[in-house]
């Protein structure tokens, strides 16, 4: 079992209830076992952080990084963040947000193939 910071409990229900376009849109193609019959949580705690997406029989985070992740200051945080999370053994895919706007079935492919 994954340990994971309490006190981030209601701030990842608020992320559930408050998804962007681009959350939603992508929720929608991994909800309900869609690939390959894997079943994703949404705004999963891991630790101190809160993932966008997790599939605990394969290990794997999605992420779907908007604007602010480009920046210096993101890419450094989103670093840190991924050597958390690998060190516990899981993988991390990081997607754009025009990436589920604009090639959905790619991405798609991708996740099924890291399953």
């Amino acid at each position: 079992m994954l340990r994971y910071n309490k006190n981030l409990k209601e701030f990842s229900r608020s992320l559930r209830k408050n998804m962007t376009d681009a959350e939603r849109l992508l929720w929608e193609r991994l909800r309900g076992k869609q690939i390959k019959g894997y079943q994703f949580c949404r705004q999963k705690i891991i630790g101190n952080y809160i993932v966008d997406f997790y599939c605990p029989k394969a290990k794997l985070i999605i992420e779907r990084d908007g604007g602010q992740h480009y920046s210096t200051e993101g890419k450094e945080r989103d670093r840190k963040r991924d050597a958390y999370i690998t060190h516990l053994g899981l993988s991390v895919l990081r997607f754009s947000d025009r990436d589920v706007f604009e090639n959905m079935q790619g991405m798609l492919e991708k996740i099924g193939e890291s399953l």
